[in-house]
């Protein structure tokens, strides 16, 4: 041991052997000289008494030295007080609680002072500082009794201060005025905690703190130092597996069905603050959710509970945990259940909080119910929302999406009790109930049944009615429509259409028309479509409600592909399919585009917006239905204009001409392998006139065993062969022919002689086939058109390298601008798909679904780039 730590006679033979092992004797000797050095310097700062007493007591100790001199002399200068301990004896410490305590009467002496000079700004510090002092000194539930006194003395004197400044009005300093009311509000929130002692102290002041000195001298003495979290030691009612709530400071928490609100309250006040952790809170809850035993205590607790499992998922980017939603949804079924078992209790959004902790709040004369502050159908959206970011987070090819999947139906009949509970809201209790709210919750009813077949929102429909019980009705939706989703679809929507505005109503009808064109009802859809106007507006809406109208107008032309109305399929589907972003502008992928830059902001709004993967529409469906329709009806076109030069040329679907030019181009061609090789192999077949070969072609597409009743779209796609190859071969050898029997075409397309008189008068009506039917003969008699000279021959060539060299620099510009060319090609009268003149305006007998020939349709305004001009706007 070193001399510098041990005393002794300053005799280096009787430690040398010690300083041999740690330190050399030059070390010593320096440290030694060192500490003689401050030593005297330390001495030149006491007085000339100090100085006699510390001379005369290192005489008296024998030659102390080194540091053992200026720890004794540094004893000494600390306090007068410790001159009466024994010479050279150690310093009593003081324990941690006299600490406290004397921390305690300080502030209470601070705040007696302040009393006494009025002055409130001092009162106000120190208020806040003894209340943070005595939260440390509470143990085992007991408040220190002079904290009670002087709380309550506070009270008093704010009392008579305020009574004063109304009988006779002072003016007060500003600051005096806000220190004193913030006293006010300080004491009224503090002294409820603590009431009952307060009246306790009030009734006997004396006996009352006479207690406090009985109980001091009973208390044993501390014989040994525990741990930490073994201060109270847990109670047989704290858990049958012999563990205990340790909270701050090794306390034990005790619940009790009284002390739930405190626990709430402090829930709430820490909730959003750093180092909270939430996962902790939420077990505190669930503590509390089993020992609650009133209406009230369970309605508060499942409130907040909620809310706390909501905030593990508040990321953008993160998904809720599948444990905890499932919790949440039991949850809210629960808070569900207890509303409509007691009826006295209303959850309702304007509700003013209740800040008595102590007891819950009680019927008031001229009240009917007890309003507790909370928003049900928030509750139920972020429900719904989590349930999509989480089936968005997952591999739709796996096991894992369809167990997840299962959990609509549970999430369903949540927004189904909601939108009950809502309905007794408004009609029994004769609340104003916001109808925002109804509407809200109708709008996410409906968003979950507008996309499914009717057997699946018959299922879902029915399990909701067997949960709530027979004697459950509602206004908006009788239980009668469960068995007809049809009737409950329009019921949903006619509610929104007249409560609602906006895009509400907008998203309502795009919904109906959705669920009619998926079930077959073409002709209703379309209507509705055109009568609402929205391609019109629809670049005003936001981008999900732009994301629907995309997917209701694809839908549109699937139904009138699948009902034969080729050219109306082709229309309808030009909007979208013609624009090649099909993924994104449907919301189901993200396509990257050369030199485009994405920032990752707008990145990650781009996954935000993407659909679960079963609502997705198949792409490579829709691909094969459109480019079906576009081959029949671009290929009798090009055998028009390849046989009569002097008809105007025209374009249907570019689209389906490139990839035409690209396949005829190709040396050699193999076997088709994909849906686009396969129209492509049976477009050449229909054009060379060998309309079996194509109907093989297209019948071997296995994407067609996707579509309800495959085999009835395969006759309708063979019969619309046959005449489009009769067409075809009309155009192409019409200038061969003077006359044509019908019975001849008949037999070389297999159709009957009325079908192939109907296709021929058709075609002589629209002037597209320069020729007369005999019916008498029935024959097909064939003009011959005015030869043309040279210098038309030449005009009409000039005039089609012209034409190509245009669409050559459109495409360019395209590629450049990146799809922002729409709009000046808006400007100059040509919108997709072109302008198409006349022509052809008798067949398919519809009007085009985009209303506006000369407009784009407002559902592809937001891309540009990978939904870049959305974010951007």
């Amino acid at each position: 041991m070193s001399r510098f730590f041990r005393g002794g006679d300053g005799s280096s033979s009787e430690s040398s052997s010690d300083e041999e092992e740690l330190y050399s004797e030059e070390e010593e000797e320096q440290k030694q000289k060192q500490v003689q050095d401050d030593s005297d310097d330390d001495s030149d700062d006491f007085d000339s008494d100090s100085e006699d007493d510390s001379d005369s007591d290192s005489d008296s100790d024998g030659g102390l030295q080194g540091a053992n001199k200026f720890l004794k002399r540094e004893t000494f200068a600390k306090s007068d007080s410790e001159d009466s301990e024994e010479e050279g004896g150690p310093r009593k410490p003081k324990s941690s609680k006299d600490k406290k305590l004397d921390e305690l009467d300080a502030s209470i002496k601070q705040i007696e002072n302040g009393q006494k000079n009025g002055d409130w700004t001092l009162i106000s510090g120190e208020f806040d500082k003894l209340n943070r002092q005595v939260v440390k000194m509470i143990v085992g539930g007991k408040t220190p009794k002079i904290y009670v006194r002087i709380i309550a003395e506070l009270e008093d004197f704010m009392n008579e201060t305020v009574a004063k400044q109304k009988v006779t009005p002072k003016k007060m300093n500003a600051s005096q005025a806000r220190a004193l009311n913030a006293v006010k509000q300080k004491i009224k929130k503090t002294n409820k905690d603590y009431q009952a002692q307060i009246d306790a102290y009030r009734a006997d002041k004396d006996a009352f703190m006479e207690s406090e000195e009985e109980e001091e001298e009973e208390k044993p003495v501390k014989a040994k130092k525990v741990a930490r979290f073994e201060d109270v030691a847990p109670t047989e009612d704290v858990d049958d597996s012999s563990f205990a709530k340790v909270g701050k400071g090794g306390r034990v928490m005790q619940f009790t069905p009284e002390s739930i609100f405190k626990h709430l309250r402090g829930i709430l006040e820490s909730r959003g603050k750093k180092n909270t952790d939430r996962a902790e809170q939420i077990k505190v809850m669930e503590k509390l959710h089993e020992i609650a035993n009133t209406p009230y205590q369970q309605i508060r607790v499942l409130l907040t509970l909620v809310s706390a499992r909501f905030d593990l998922g508040s990321g953008t980017s993160n998904a809720m945990p599948l444990e905890h939603w499932k919790a949440a949804e039991q949850e809210l079924t629960t808070l569900l259940k207890v509303l409509e078992a007691n009826h006295d209790y209303v959850v309702v959004e304007d509700a003013e909080e209740w800040e008595d902790d102590d007891k819950p709040p009680t019927l008031q004369e001229g009240e009917k119910f007890i309003k507790v502050p909370g928003s049900l159908v928030s509750y139920i959206e972020r429900l719904d929302d989590e349930l999509v970011r989480s089936l968005q987070n997952i591999d739709p090819h796996t096991s894992e999406y369809i167990e997840r999947l299962q959990d609509e139906a549970a999430l369903y009949n949540v927004i189904f009790r909601g939108l009950l509970y809502y309905e007794y809201l408004r009609k029994d209790t004769q609340l104003e109930v916001p109808q925002e709210s109804i509407n809200r919750i109708v709008m996410r009813r409906l968003e979950h049944v507008y996309f499914k077949p009717a057997q699946v929102v018959k299922t879902f429909e029915e399990n909701s009615w067997k949960a709530v019980g027979e004697n459950t009705e509602s206004t908006i939706t009788p239980r009668s429509q469960a068995q007809d989703p049809h009737v409950l679809v329009n019921t949903l929507c006619n509610y929104l259409f007249s409560n609602s505005d906006g895009i509400l109503r907008a998203r309502a009808m795009l919904c109906q028309v959705y669920f009619l064109a998926l079930h077959g009802e073409y002709y209703r859809a379309r209507d509705m479509m055109l009568m609402s106007h929205l391609q019109e507006t629809i670049p005003n809406f936001d981008v999900q409600t732009q994301i629907l109208y995309n997917r209701t107008l694809v839908q549109v032309g699937l139904c009138a592909f699948r009902k034969g109305l080729v050219y109306d399929a082709q229309n309808t589907l030009q909007e979208i399919c013609g624009s090649g972003r099909q993924k994104e502008l449907l919301a189901q992928g993200v396509m990257m585009q050369r030199f485009n830059q994405v920032s990752p902001e707008q990145e990650r709004l781009e996954k935000q917006r993407q659909l679960p993967f079963h609502m997705h529409i198949n792409l490579e469906l829709l691909e094969c239905v459109y480019l079906t329709c576009s081959m029949l009806l671009e290929i009798p076109l090009l055998a028009q204009t390849g046989s009569s030069p002097d008809v105007k040329k025209r374009i249907i679907s570019k689209t389906y001409r490139r990839m035409l030019e690209y396949h005829e181009r190709q040396i050699f061609t193999g076997p088709p392998e994909n849906t686009r090789d396969h129209v492509m192999q049976a477009s050449k077949s229909l054009a060379a006139g060998e309309w079996k070969k194509s109907i093989g072609y297209i019948h071997s597409i296995k994407i067609w065993d996707l579509m309800p009743n495959a085999e009835e779209i395969k006759t309708m796609l063979s019969k619309q062969i046959q005449e489009e190859g009769l067409r075809t071969y009309l155009f192409t050898y019409a200038p061969f022919y003077d006359t044509l029997s019908i019975e001849t075409l008949s037999g070389m397309f297999e159709l009957d002689n009325t079908k192939v008189a109907a296709v021929i008068s058709k075609m002589i009506s629209h002037e597209e086939l320069a020729a007369s039917l005999d019916q008498v003969t029935s024959t097909v008699i064939f003009r011959k058109g005015v030869e043309l000279s040279r210098l038309q021959s030449l005009a009409l060539t000039l005039s089609d390298k012209a034409s190509a060299l245009i669409e050559t620099n459109e495409r360019t510009l395209e590629q450049r601008t990146q799809g922002t060319s729409n709009a000046f090609e808006r400007q100059g009268g040509r919108g997709r798909g072109g302008a198409r003149g006349g022509a052809r305006g008798g067949r398919g007998g519809g009007a085009r679904m985009g209303g506006n020939t000369q407009r784009q349709a407002g559902g592809t305004q937001f891309t540009g780039g990978a939904l870049g001009a959305a974010v951007r706007g």
